[in-house]
């Protein structure tokens, strides 16, 4: 029996070719959709076996769907169609335990491979999202995991600009405790032993530390 698959992505023609594309490898399609609302709806309504989604889409993002549609305990699978590249996206994706990751610029054999791997209950995630996650997530999320709660706290602050005397504030906490505090995160992060280490390492990681 053949898989019902929904696409949705905001670009009318991509969403069309890929359309196409399926049908001629004899997938059923349902007829797409241009945002991820009506994305969410025929996804509630129609069940399909497996959705296609853009990350970047009006209303919500692919995100947003995958979450929304988990809880109300849909069957459908997920497989993320995109241009990012980027470690948080990578990180959201792995959290959502999705089927699939590829990105737009691969041929279409690997979405039918993809694919074929869902069908069989597999996960296909393309060699690039494996690259990223192993030398630039992973190791990164090893360290996060050496800090204590109160760490991780106001690394997200620190990540989030604030400064010492407002993380102070906003956690009543004194200003010589913060720097406690940065002294052993910095310690823990092994990141070279000056003040602006930490703020450095915490930019270059913000959507990875913010989407924690």
């Amino acid at each position: 029996m053949s898989q019902t698959i929904l696409v949705a992505d905001d670009h009318p023609m991509l969403l069309k070719g890929l359309i196409q594309e399926l049908e001629q490898y004899g997938y059923k399609t349902l007829k797409g959709a241009l945002n991820g609302a009506t994305a969410l709806e025929e996804i509630i309504t129609e069940k399909p076996d497996i959705a296609i989604l853009d990350i970047e889409m009006p209303i919500l993002s692919g995100f947003e769907v995958i979450k929304k549609a988990t809880e109300v305990n849909t069957k459908t699978k997920f497989i993320i169609l995109t241009s990012h590249k980027e470690k948080a996206f990578v990180m959201k994706a792995k959290k959502l335990n999705i089927s699939g990751y590829l990105l737009k610029d691969e041929p279409f054999s690997e979405i039918n491979k993809c694919i074929k791997a869902v069908e069989k209950g597999e996960t296909y995630f393309s060699k690039t999202f494996n690259h990223i996650f192993s030398t630039k997530v992973s190791p990164e999320l090893k360290k996060i995991k050496f800090l204590s709660p109160s760490e991780r706290t106001i690394v997200r602050l620190i990540a989030q600009e604030k400064t010492s005397k407002e993380i102070g504030e906003l956690l009543s906490i004194s200003h010589r405790t913060v720097e406690k505090h940065r002294a052993n995160i910095i310690a823990k992060l092994d990141l070279p032993p000056n003040t602006d280490s930490l703020t450095v390492w915490t930019t270059e990681n913000k959507e990875l530390i913010l989407s924690l």
